[in-house]
């Protein structure tokens, strides 16, 4: 079918039309990839993100890499390598800017400095005062900015496959409820005076926030050192302390959400009454239990190499020292070697102690058990920051 010329030129315009606006969204687009584009955004600099602490407070704390308007308008790109932030008023960073750009910026009164040049160490002996270039230290103290991040980061790590980090170390807890009290619990017998699934509650309790809590803290920087993204818990501004804190908290809230999901469950049990008697010393054998493996576990990511590394503590050591804890029975019917060895557990103590919060008896010592809880900690805390704050197999 033949077309007349008022279509003719009517399709020839709209080809014309369409042609520029293909050469305007190429041009446009390659300027937004290649940074070309990035005068239109004066008073920005692109930092590596260690600088974040030489940086003035409209900066953004582990965020986004620089880019145009148009680019920025379309999409966001979570980097933690490279962040956006903003330079003070009275500085223009150079490379940022064509040469009219920066005359202008003179011509306001501004200066013009090197911003790359404020990421350099604090040992650097040609790195600039960062006073001097009108930039101000931002993070003092505790940054808890980034802190809080990289404490969120790990939790929702393990909450997006909470089907694999939550509940089936529940229900692999759980079917040791269901096989002891079946194969004892129906023949009356007691342990302590109480009936043998009340007694063995409590530690399976512990048993599965013990495990769970080792298994997150050991991943993050084992994985990290494999897929070679260890940069990310590097780089960021972070003091060791603050990187360690992060990591076990993070861990410890796994390991009570693992507690807590077992503890309901068990409550509608027949037969297994878990109601806690002392509250307070559930919450705080809870604590020092949880801490302590995961300190072991960031202990042994900044020293395994290799998953198997990280499996074979775990089936070794981990497994064992829980497992053989008093979970099942009591220390007072073994013999006296072996009644020592129990006692030379420190998983012994918290499982001791977490069952005398439920039931109110205990076969050790409550107050030996937090001291020696407690003097574990402090130690295990003063390896893992000293080995984080030499770089031992994490820097090259």
């Amino acid at each position: 079918m033949r077309q007349g010329p008022v279509q003719a030129r009517g399709a020839a315009g709209f080809s014309a039309a369409f042609t520029l606006g293909l050469a305007a969204g190429f041009v446009s687009s390659s300027l937004a990839f290649t940074g070309e584009g990035r005068a239109f955004r004066p008073r920005r600099c692109a930092l590596p993100i260690t600088a974040l602490r030489l940086t003035p407070p409209r900066s953004s704390a582990i965020w986004l890499a620089v880019r145009p308007f148009s680019h920025i308008v379309l999409s966001r790109s979570i980097r933690s390598s490279v962040q956006a932030m903003f330079a003070p008023k009275n500085i223009c960073c150079a490379g940022e800017f064509a040469g009219s750009a920066k005359a202008a910026c003179r011509e306001k009164g501004k200066a013009v400095v090197d911003c790359a040049m404020t990421i350099q160490s604090k040992s650097s002996d040609d790195a600039p005062n960062p006073q001097a270039l009108g930039v101000e230290r931002t993070i003092s103290g505790v940054n808890w900015v980034g802190l809080k991040t990289l404490y969120f980061k790990e939790v929702r790590r393990f909450m997006k496959v909470q089907l694999q980090t939550i509940w089936a170390p529940s229900i692999t807890t759980l079917l040791f409820l269901v096989i002891f009290t079946v194969a004892l619990g129906r023949g009356g017998a007691q342990v302590m005076g109480v009936p043998f699934a009340d007694f063995i509650a409590p530690g399976l309790i512990m048993m599965g926030m013990l495990q769970n809590a080792f298994a997150n803290s050991s991943f993050s920087l084992l994985a990290g050192k494999i897929q070679g993204t260890i940069v990310d818990y590097l780089m960021p501004p972070l003091s060791n302390g603050e990187l360690l804190v992060a990591m076990v908290g993070a861990a410890m809230t796994r390991a009570f959400f693992v507690g807590a999901t077992i503890w309901f469950v068990m409550l509608f049990w027949p037969g297994v009454h878990v109601m806690p008697q002392h509250p307070a010393i559930v919450l705080w054998f809870g604590l020092l239990g949880s801490a302590m493996v995961s300190l072991l576990g960031v202990l042994t990511s900044i020293w395994a190499e290799k998953f198997d590394h990280n499996s074979a503590v775990t089936n070794f050591v981990i497994a064992p020292l829980s497992l053989l804890s008093g979970t099942f029975y009591s220390v007072d019917k073994l013999a006296p070697s072996f009644q020592a060895v129990s006692h030379a557990n420190p998983f012994f103590y918290v499982i001791s102690g977490f069952r005398y919060g439920f039931l109110g008896k205990t076969d050790s010592d409550i107050m030996l058990g937090s001291v020696v809880l407690i003097v574990l900690n402090i130690v295990l805390v003063l390896i893992c920051y000293f080995l984080l704050r030499s770089g031992w197999k994490l820097k090259a």
